[in-house]
């Protein structure tokens, strides 16, 4: 749409070498084998786009799989053409990234939280909370939305990340957010029309919209 930049999330391919152990920021690869689910994205994502990820290997990964599928795009992931932006990152689970997810409720009991691995506040040793990764994106997304005003973004990226943008998008407690699906793979779509506009500046085309 005319006056809007639109972003166009996507969360990275699923990580199947971590034996069933949180990650976060441990730079773990991904499995890009889906190639249907690639070419859906490929076919969906505008061709004309500012490219973005994380510092995080398994977001290039994805996004080279996504211009190997046919999207026209960057000639090497990462690259000149690529915009890594470390605060886009996923958050940092400190001391717990290494644990199976299965034993943190038992290790962390007083942490657990129903729908994410803690409560928005708790921040594991040496790792930060769900606040702060929303403290970090929030800037991020501003300062990329401002840069490149008007333009389509493709953004490929984390579920916490994705997770902080709907906070900035929406207006809603980080606690909120946590209760927000964001799947491997799928796409979030939120358009950003500027200050001028008046009112609430963005609008939410799409969450967790699977490739298919």
């Amino acid at each position: 749409m005319i006056g809007s930049t639109r972003w166009w999330w996507v969360r990275h391919a699923p990580v199947t070498v971590n034996d069933g152990r949180c990650y976060g920021q441990t730079d773990v690869a991904c499995d890009c084998t889906d190639e249907a689910a690639f070419a859906a994205l490929a076919r969906v994502l505008p061709k004309d786009a500012i490219w973005v990820t994380s510092t995080l290997r398994r977001t290039h990964l994805t996004a080279a799989a996504i211009v190997r599928a046919g999207l026209p795009g960057p000639g090497a992931i990462p690259g000149p053409d690529v915009i890594a932006e470390r605060d886009l990152d996923e958050q940092n689970f400190g001391v717990w990234q290494g644990i199976k997810y299965t034993d943190l409720p038992h290790k962390q009991p007083e942490a657990y939280h129903r729908f994410w691995l803690a409560p928005a506040h708790v921040a594991p040793a040496e790792g930060e909370s769900f606040v702060d990764l929303v403290a970090r994106v929030t800037p991020a997304i501003r300062r990329l939305t401002q840069q490149h005003e008007g333009r389509d973004i493709i953004a490929v990226t984390h579920g916490g990340t994705i997770r902080a943008a709907l906070v900035e998008a929406l207006g809603i407690a980080p606690e909120v957010s946590l209760a927000i699906g964001v799947d491997n793979l799928s796409l979030t779509r939120l358009d950003h029309y500027g200050e001028s506009r008046g009112g609430h500046a963005w609008h939410v085309v799409a969450v967790n919209q699977p490739p298919r």
